[in-house]
């Protein structure tokens, strides 16, 4: 089963929008924080109304896979965002390729609960991860 599998079954527990809500804030204070030097502007999200900054990072222990760091100041956002790092955390730069925003929105039920601003949002946040991911992928290529 897929890490999105077990989300939607979250989500259908949970039953009404507001415990959606509730439970999405909660991932998001959940949301390890990202060091403060990591603050600059090429981690920065533009296109996102929220103030989001993301980082890719290599896992120490097998630098094939990524990790992230998240920031985000809004609650609801914040909770996207550790959905969104969850759901990639510990893959390849071509699995987090992989990552359809469209079936994220879809399967969650986010299209018609999150306004369209907040959609270019989110579709700019996985943007800036992708783009990160192959760049440490590429810088893997260089040094080998």
């Amino acid at each position: 089963m897929s890490r999105l599998d077990d989300l939607v079954e979250v989500f259908e527990l949970l039953g009404d929008w507001d415990q959606r809500y509730n439970y999405i804030m909660e991932l998001g204070e959940k949301l390890p924080a990202m060091p403060a030097q990591l603050l600059v502007e090429k981690n920065h999200v533009k296109g996102c109304m929220s103030t989001v900054y993301v980082y890719a990072y290599r896992d120490t222990e097998n630098p094939q896979q990524i990790q992230f760091y998240g920031y985000c100041d809004t609650s609801i956002i914040r909770g996207v965002l550790a959905i969104l790092i969850q759901l990639v955390a510990g893959k390849s730069a071509k699995e987090i390729d992989q990552l359809d925003v469209d079936e994220l929105f879809e399967r969650l039920h986010l299209a018609e609960h999150l306004s369209p601003n907040r959609h270019v949002g989110i579709y700019a946040i996985v943007a800036l991860m992708k783009q990160q991911a192959h760049e440490l992928a590429a810088s893997a290529r260089d040094v080998a």
